[in-house]
């Protein structure tokens, strides 16, 4: 039986996910909603095509929220196109555009899973398990996988390690007051501080929270890194991979969604992983959650919930 997965807002970012997708060993029926569908048909035609040669059993179609009843998983990557280099300050247009998803979504009888991309990740994967009443565990945003990736593949390039054993993790916002966890940070069990200096740290560290900013100035969006993130979480759950992520998850402590270590597996969030953190590192970790708190409470005050 088929996996059903339903993208909805099938821009840069959608498009450059469901192309990535193809390229997998999954049985999938893949149904886009969109508003450009007629731009989307000469694409949707070109991608059929390619999966002549492509390892899976994959279906691709356009549909409507009516599909969403019986899906596995629901991406959604509809949202504006950055303003600024403060994501947060999208947070209004980026509302309306969910609060429109979420009333069509109310309406229908899905139980799966929420993958969330859509900018300022944080506060909108929230505003999607509040305005649909999800299952906190079965919503998940990318958070920091992205700046995970792009701050392994700095050190990487500086050290001379594959990037998949380099153990460290970005936390928090995704967005300028993310932060990177060095007190965890590893090359197999030896600690990151003896390949790299405090300097190169905070160098690393700060390359990592511009580069979106410096791709989109280059490039005019980011569409690769992110769908790779979401290739990765759908693996995850399509397979039962139990995989750990730094992604965006209701963190009970703080009382918001926010990126920290978690399993990810076919229920969604398996469980959180409880990593030592020092007293600066909580420090950030707890105002980066005030910062997302502030801006979710100008949406919706927090006297209505």
């Amino acid at each position: 039986m088929k996996t059903r997965i339903v993208i909805i807002g099938c821009g840069n970012v959608g498009l450059a996910y469901l192309k990535r997708l193809c390229l997998e060993e999954l049985n999938l029926e893949i149904i886009i909603i969109d508003l450009n569908e007629e731009y989307l048909q000469g694409e949707l035609l070109d991608l059929e095509s390619s999966l002549v040669y492509c390892p899976n059993n994959i279906t691709i179609r356009f549909g409507n929220y009516n599909d969403c009843d019986t899906a596995d998983i629901i991406v959604i990557t509809a949202g504006v196109k950055q303003s600024s280099n403060d994501r947060l300050k999208d947070l209004n247009a980026a509302n309306e555009i969910i609060l429109d998803i979420t009333n069509h979504l109310k309406d229908t009888s899905f139980k799966g899973i929420y993958l969330v991309a859509t900018n300022p990740l944080d506060v909108i994967t929230e505003l999607v398990a509040r305005y649909t009443d999800h299952d906190y565990n079965k919503v998940i945003g990318t958070g920091t996988m992205l700046d995970t990736a792009r701050l392994k593949m700095l050190i990487s390039k500086k050290v001379q390690v594959r990037p998949g054993d380099i153990n460290v993790y970005v936390l928090g916002e995704h967005g300028n007051s993310q932060f990177v966890a060095w007190s965890n940070a590893n090359i197999g069990l030896e600690n990151l501080s003896h390949y790299i200096s405090q300097e190169e740290k905070e160098d690393l560290e700060y390359e990592t929270r511009k580069m979106g900013s410096a791709i989109v100035k280059f490039k005019g969006y980011t569409s690769d890194g992110i769908a790779s993130s979401l290739v990765a979480l759908t693996l995850a759950i399509c397979n039962d991979l139990n995989c750990i992520y730094p992604v965006s998850n209701y963190n009970m402590e703080y009382d918001v969604f926010i990126s920290t270590p978690a399993v990810i597996g076919r229920e969604g969030i398996v469980k959180n992983i409880n990593i030592k953190l020092t007293d600066q590192e909580e420090k950030k970790l707890r105002e980066s959650s005030e910062i997302i708190s502030d801006a979710l409470a100008t949406i919706l005050p927090r006297e209505l919930y």
